[in-house]
């Protein structure tokens, strides 16, 4: 590679990684923002419960809406797009006082974000080499670290302080950001050399060639690993710091240890960007699967203070390593013009994942289930995932894109 395309791809990782790192900001705040509108708004479990839902319904739409549209218009399209809905949805609703309101909101705002991502990791794979391409992807995935610490920090220093309107308001700068992508950003080059008469295929089409025979097992596979990945993460990571009130902790100590859990997410990232093209994405996702699964198992038991941090540290590093390689491993399995839809469909079945693991532990601890057992639900659903790649996955390592 010479110097100028080293370049370009380092600009294109850090425009596509700044954008990521604010759909992260966006998450991990909200994830904050639970437990204060608990306090605030005197909610249930279960109404904590759909917040997290109502944006998770929100991603699933977005993410077969513009996936579909993404092998339509383009991928740079798409990724601005969706990058000024959540943040423009994210700073007005700063300014709401009822729960419904602020429910309609995360559905516009979890569209863009189950829209974004699979956009940008499907640009990113059609722009760098087949021998860099696992490794660049989760180098992108990392981003999402740097966007959770963010939102930690801002969490514990501001939503004390001054409440979580102001949290919100600080998560809306994305939109600016996006008005320069717009003109910075260049498309996919593979998108652009696609046959034109397939960009106008319909998309019940291109929804049909995802389930064609050749991509049928791998179609299969891939929907099963992203529910199993997208139930747990959400089911888990929303309600980290509502869990650690649960167990006893001030809503302060609270935001101050899963900030010190969040730190792992970056190591864990760095090692998967590190292993993935030297051992493969299928020996990298079942490693950091099970290594998820033991974490969430351990925390869920943990009783001292010692135990529930050093868990929710390999928690973080493990979950958020099998993301990277998720991400880099998925757009992998589909033909340039039918990338978009398949990685799209994925993850917005996924997303029903996310739908049930938020709703799950609201209502489960409203039953007075035990922390113990819900956490255990979450180890097995993970276990099911990395079956899924162990039995039906390929490995895709530097294999050439069509």
């Amino acid at each position: 590679m010479n110097t100028t395309q080293e370049i370009s791809k380092r600009k294109l990782l850090g425009i596509a990684g700044l954008g990521w790192m604010f759909d992260a900001m966006d998450v991990g705040i909200l994830s904050f923002i639970i437990a204060a509108l608990q306090k605030d708004w005197n909610l249930t479990t279960q109404q904590m419960g759909w917040i997290g839902s109502v944006n998770s319904i929100g991603m699933a739409v977005g993410a077969l809406v513009f996936g579909l549209m993404a092998d339509k218009v383009g991928r740079k399209q798409v990724f601005i797009i969706t990058l000024l809905l959540f943040s423009i949805g994210s700073g007005v609703s700063a300014f709401v006082t009822s729960l419904t309101l602020f429910l309609v909101l995360r559905f516009f705002i979890g569209a863009g974000l189950g829209g974004e991502l699979p956009v940008a990791s499907t640009l990113v794979s059609e722009s760098v080499p087949a021998n860099e391409r696992g490794r660049v992807v989760v180098l992108l995935e990392s981003f999402w670290a740097g966007g959770w610490l963010i939102a930690a920090l801002i969490s514990y220093f501001v939503i004390p302080n001054f409440g979580w309107q102001a949290a919100l308001l600080l998560s809306a700068l994305p939109a600016f950001y996006a008005l320069y992508l717009r003109l910075k950003l260049p498309d996919s080059p593979r998108f652009q050399a696609v046959n034109i008469s397939k960009q106008k295929e319909s998309s019940l089409t291109k929804m049909a060639k995802v389930w064609a025979k050749p991509y049928r097992k791998q179609t299969t596979m891939l929907w099963i690993l992203w529910f199993c990945i997208v139930f747990s993460y959400y089911g888990m990571f929303l309600w980290l710091p509502s869990v650690m009130v649960l167990k006893g902790f001030s809503l302060i100590k609270s935001f101050q240890y899963v900030l010190i859990m969040t730190l792992a997410q970056l190591p864990g990232y760095f090692i998967a960007a590190f292993l993935i093209e030297r051992v493969g994405r299928k020996f990298v996702l079942i490693t950091f699967l099970v290594g998820t699964a033991v974490s969430a198992y351990f925390f869920g038991n943990a009783d001292t203070l010692a135990l529930l941090l050093t868990s929710g540290i390999f928690l973080s590093f493990f979950n958020l390593g099998a993301w990277g390689a998720l991400y880099a491993y998925t757009p992998e399995h589909y033909p340039t013009e039918i990338r978009g839809t398949g990685a799209g469909l994925a993850a917005s079945f996924g997303r029903i994942g996310g739908i049930l693991g938020p709703l799950l532990i609201g209502y489960l601890v409203a039953a007075e289930v035990s922390i113990q057992f819900i956490f255990f639900i979450f180890a097995i659903a993970i276990i099911i995932g990395a079956l899924a790649v162990l039995f039906l996955g390929e490995e895709t390592r530097q294999k050439e894109l069509i």
